[in-house]
Parts: C-alpha cells; structure tokens; sequence
C-alpha cells in the first residue's frame, strides 16, 4: 500500500499541491486524471523524493517511505530520461545496473521487454533514431523491467499506437498481479475508465474525487433518453425531473425526485408510441467535467 497524506508543495505564492490525499493499494490499478497544472506530475514528483515536500507524508507499508523504498520503484518521469546517443539495449541495461540488477539479468530482461514491444530488431540503434512512440516505449521498459515494488507513471500512455497501448495494459496487469500498486496519469479518460480499478480527480492542486468508476458514477446525477413517436416537448411539464436537452422526439432528462421517471414513462405511454427509455451512464469524462467545474 503507497499512501499519500496531505501532501503539500508551493512555488514561491502558488500553491501547486493543497492537501492531496489518497492511497494506491498493492495489486491494483489507479488513473491519476486532471488537467494540465491540476498538480498531477508534481504530486508524483513528491512520492519519488524528486520535489521536496512542504506538508504532509508519503507512506509505503505502513510506515514513512525511505530512500531504499523509492529505489525499488519503477517511476517514469514526464520528462523522457534516456541518452539519445546510446544504442537501445546497452543503455537499458545500464538502467537495469543502476536498480541493482546483474548484468546478465539485466540483459535478459531487457530483450524480454524489447521482444513484447516489438523493438528486438532495434536494439542497437541508438535512441534518437526511434521514432517519439518507440522511445516511450524504451522509457517503460527502463521503468518495469527490474519488477519493481509499486509503479509511479507520468503519462505512459503517451504516443503509443493502439498495439503498444494493449501491450502496455497487458505489462501493467502483470505487475498487479503480483501485488504492486501502480499509479498511472493520463488524459486518456476513456482508458482510465476501461482499465483502472481506482480513480483520483485532481482540479487546481486538490482532489475532487476519488474512488472506483462505479463509485464516482454513483454520485452522478440520474439522467435518461427517451424517444417517442411524438414531440417530447411536454416533458417540460413533468414535475421532479430536469430537463437537459428536447429534440422534437427525443429527449434527455435528469431525476430530481426519486420515482418522477415512473410518471414520465406513464406519460409518455399514454401519449403514443415509445420507441426508447434508457438510464444513461455517464462517461468518466462526464464525472470528471461536473466536479471540477
């Protein structure tokens, strides 16, 4: 369990983290979302001792991390680390030496890594000769490859193509597996939606929301789609629900009163032909929009 306890970190008047609290369990997957500035990469630069910490505490099992703790993460910066002169497999073993690793582990790994991401025949090039997505995926492989205790990843989904990016989810489900947390950022909300098990929403250097997506989505407002043979104008009319949007026949509506859906669908069935009713679930991208508005 990583934990995060009212983190705090100002630049000279701006307060750029505010209290941020949160935990990331072992074993799982949690989507750190949040516009740019919201606080996220400076929040991950505190857990890895990269940013001084002007409040609260970072935690690892149970207790106040160290310096050996932060060592045996896998932490992969905003800024890309790597030497664009060197070829790719020598420099990642020398990454893997770093973190401790033998050399002849440390190749192996390597080219286990650069196999799953289809680098093998690359790897002696040096980096600058990658394309941006073939150094991100350097840049993840340097991160994972010493199966490192937690995860801590600044946007790792960045530049990928759709075959990397499922490689990607399938490396990070592994590591899970095993029990490591992994705390990822992404402007991807679809993808944190579909892969995360945990969501933390930062706004301004605070969190706004936190929990599963089924947690989060549980506070939304109810809302539903109707389509009639009709016009749907008189939905207006209808007491306990609000609505958003009158389309001649279609309409979306939001609950306001428990049970006022009941008394649309009554309505709505004695006026003519009902073609669609359906609750709506709405997108991370909805959540997220409403609580950091």
């Amino acid at each position: 369990m990583l934990e995060i306890t009212g983190l705090t970190r100002r630049f000279g008047d701006v307060v750029a983290v505010d209290r941020v609290s949160f935990a990331v369990p072992g074993g799982r997957l949690t989507g750190f979302v949040g516009g740019n500035g919201a606080g996220k990469t400076t929040t991950m630069r505190m857990i890895m001792g990269v940013l001084g910490i002007d409040a609260g505490e970072v935690r690892w099992a149970g207790r106040p991390i160290t310096a050996a703790d932060r060592r045996s993460f896998g932490y992969m910066p905003e800024e890309r680390g790597l030497y664009p002169k060197q070829g790719v497999l020598d420099q990642l073993v020398y990454l893997g030496r770093l973190k401790g690793m033998s050399a002849e582990r440390a190749r192996s790994a390597v080219q286990e890594h650069l196999e799953r991401f289809g680098l093998a025949e690359r790897a002696t090039d040096p980096v600058q000769k990658l394309s941006l997505g073939n150094q991100q995926r350097v840049q993840i492989i340097a991160a994972v490859m010493s199966r490192p205790a937690a995860l801590i990843l600044d946007e790792p989904f960045s530049g990928l193509d759709p075959s990397a990016v499922d490689a990607m989810i399938d490396l990070l489900r592994e590591h899970t597996r095993r029990g490591a947390p992994v705390l990822f950022s992404s402007h991807q909300l679809d993808l944190v939606d579909r892969l995360c098990d945990g969501l933390v929403i930062l706004n301004q250097g605070r969190v706004v929301a936190s929990g599963s997506s089924d947690e989060l989505r549980s506070g939304a407002p109810v809302r539903y789609r109707l389509a009639l043979g009709g016009d749907s104008g008189w939905l207006r009319d209808i007491r306990g629900i609000h609505v958003v949007d009158v389309d001649g026949r279609l309409a979306h509506f939001e609950v306001i009163e428990p049970g006022a859906e009941q008394v649309v669908i009554h309505e709505a069935a004695r006026r003519g032909a009902v073609h669609e009713f359906a609750r709506l679930r709405p997108t991370l991208g909805e959540i997220y929009r409403e609580v950091a508005a």
